[in-house]
């Protein structure tokens, strides 16, 4: 197994760190101070190409590969961990639109997607249907050409702001009414009569992109806007959702090695008792913890998105198993960075706070790391742990 990046994947990353620190970096505190939704970045963002890294090639996308784009995504992070994040949702909902949709409406959308002129939310979680994403209620009910949809999300990030809602509902009856069988996916116009829009949500962290409740009575969706088949709605979801667990997992560790590259130059410069932080051993044994967890969660991250471009079948437990473990683990990385930055890293003069806020939401976004859990260990006792890890 080769652990060195190419050339070309080193461009990439050059690239997309360049674009972070110069279109991100200066402006992430005011956008998360004042919660700005900064769409004009993203367009800078699709001008190279980053709004659609996995969308197909005949949709308009570089189609990419998960690992490629974690790359990416990772240098996005170390400009603004909630604009980079916003960015991998918008990818996910792309890549479904430019893979699913038929033909037509791939060549109304997907153009303006891909250069960020155009942004799009997904539409999963419910409010009774968090973890148990497959018991969700909304409903899409065939009329003629067109579905009636009606039913609610919640916690959709852009809602409100985006353009392009991809909507998971239910149009199954009888014993399709219940579990993963007859959910499906639609792409939905987010203004068409009958949306509405509740209060944008009041956070943590995550403060630079909008997140809001979307309520659905009687909305007429075209037939035409299905993503894939009836019924095929839930594998579209977890197929998206294997790939977002790399975003959101990439985005913890983007986060946390500007975190440590901020506390490494702090504790050089930093002074106490006559010595720069940097020469105590605590500090020395501090930094050298933050650094390992942080490579051992970059690597995790990266063998599972090779497990997804080649298709493994194990994939799915790779994926939850770095997510599980990037997520924590960069969340503790900055936490550790804030501390090692004092009382001067409680304020909002310096990044410090802003990494631990925007990065704690990872710990239960894409499934929470219970859930993640829960899918490592089922796997395990189905196939065996060795199995697994092989």
């Amino acid at each position: 197994m080769n652990f060195e990046l190419s050339e070309e994947q080193r461009a990439y990353a050059a690239s997309a760190r360049e674009f972070a620190q110069s279109e991100f970096r200066p402006h992430a505190a005011l956008w998360d101070a004042e919660a700005i939704f900064p769409k004009d970045a993203l367009r800078a963002a699709g001008d190279l190409g980053f709004m659609g890294m996995y969308t197909p090639e005949a949709a308009g996308g570089l189609a990419m590969s998960r690992l490629d784009a974690s790359l990416i995504v990772e240098e996005l992070a170390r400009g603004c961990t909630t604009t980079a994040a916003f960015l991998t949702i918008h990818n996910m909902a792309t890549a479904m639109i430019g893979k699913y949709c038929q033909q037509s409406v791939i060549d109304a959308w997907c153009p303006d997607l891909v250069a960020g002129t155009t942004l799009a939310s997904y539409c999963l979680t419910e409010p009774g249907a968090g973890s148990d994403a497959a018991s969700l209620r909304t409903r899409a009910v065939r009329d003629g050409d067109t579905y009636r949809l009606s039913g609610s999300k919640v916690f959709i990030s852009g809602a409100g702001d985006t353009d392009v809602l991809v909507v998971m509902a239910r149009t199954g009856s009888g014993a399709d009414e219940i579990g993963a069988r007859g959910i499906t996916a639609f792409l939905v116009p987010a203004h068409l009569h009958g949306i509405s829009y509740g209060k944008k949500e009041k956070k943590m962290g995550w403060n630079a992109q909008p997140t809001r409740q979307i309520s659905f009575d009687d909305v007429q969706v075209p037939a035409a806007n299905r993503l894939g088949e009836e019924g095929q709605g839930f594998a579209i979801a977890m197929e998206g959702l294997d790939g977002g667990r790399i975003n959101i997992a990439t985005c913890s560790v983007g986060t946390a090695q500007q975190a440590i590259v901020d506390a490494t130059a702090y504790v050089q410069d930093r002074k106490q008792f006559n010595s720069t932080i940097a020469d105590f051993q605590h500090t020395q044994f501090q930094l050298a913890d933050m650094l390992t967890e942080l490579v051992a969660a970059r690597q995790m991250i990266r063998l599972a998105a090779s497990k997804l471009d080649h298709v493994d079948p194990s994939a799915s437990t790779y994926c939850a198993m770095a997510k599980r473990f990037a997520t924590d683990a960069g969340f503790k990385v900055c936490n550790d960075a804030l501390q090692l930055f004092g009382g001067y890293g409680y304020i909002r003069e310096y990044p410090m706070e802003r990494y631990v806020r925007d990065t704690r939401v990872h710990q239960i976004l894409e499934g929470t790391n219970e859930i993640m859990r829960v899918i490592i260990s089922r796997q395990a006792l189905m196939d065996g742990a060795l199995e697994v890890i092989q």
